[in-house]
């Protein structure tokens, strides 16, 4: 969920998030119940990356 002019934002897909937000309010990624597969993992791991890539563009605004 981003705040984006105002108004809260709730996206089912990471890359469906528009880059023009003003904050993150929650980031909860679906992680499917253990045991995972490789390909799992791999989408597993891909998280907290894109995390801090919302972070960066959320800080970058707020330093504008």
């Amino acid at each position: 969920m981003v705040k984006r002019a105002g108004v809260l934002e709730t996206y089912t897909e990471y890359d469906a998030i528009p880059l023009d937000f003003d904050h993150v309010i929650e980031f909860n990624p679906s992680i499917p119940e253990p045991p995972h597969t490789e390909e799992q993992h791999a989408e597993i791991d891909l998280w907290p990356g894109r995390l801090e890539k919302l972070m960066e563009i959320e800080r970058a605004r707020s330093n504008s």
